[in-house]
Parts: structure tokens; sequence; C-alpha cells
């Protein structure tokens, strides 16, 4: 029955969250996005495995120009902002 969504309520659909990448250079900006990814997990408690990312080449591999950068189960979800926790609560729902 793994991965087949929330299981209180039988929600098949329910999207599963294996992991969340935070792509950046290491700035002020990458770091306050990744902690804000932290508190948002912590807030809806969601158990996850969160990286921050800051090889060039592996962001490279991602296609995008812009950082800090959201990746939720490989895809990414946004490009060049800080989202706030808020935002991300619902990026992640």
């Amino acid at each position: 029955m793994a991965n087949e969504g929330c299981s209180c309520c039988g929600n098949s659909d329910a999207k599963v969250i294996s992991s969340i990448k935070v792509l950046g250079s290491g700035c002020t900006n990458c770091h306050k996005l990744h902690q804000n990814v932290i508190d948002a997990c912590a807030e809806i408690n969601l158990a996850t495995d969160i990286e921050f990312v800051t090889d060039m080449e592996k962001i490279a591999g991602y296609g995008v120009m812009s950082m800090p950068c959201i990746v939720i189960n490989e895809k990414i979800a946004s490009v060049g902002k800080v989202l706030s926790k808020d935002e991300i609560i619902k990026l992640l729902k």
C-alpha cells in the first residue's frame, strides 16, 4: 500500500512527495529559501528528504538559468523566487 496516497481517508490521488531540492549558488536568498522549505515541511509535518544543491554542474542538469529554485520529486516547481513559508505550503499541497 506504499505510495498510494493518504491511507487515513483512502485518497489514492494524493501527491506523495519523496524529495525536495533547493538549487542555488549559496547566496543569502538561496539559504533563506532553503530555510523556508524546512519550516514549511515542519509546519505541515511532511517528512521528506530536503537537499540544498550548490553544485553548478548538477544545477545545470535541470536546465534552469535563474536561482534559487525548488525541485519537487525531480520536477521544477519554482524558479527565481524566494517563496515564503506559506507559499511553499500551498505549493506542497
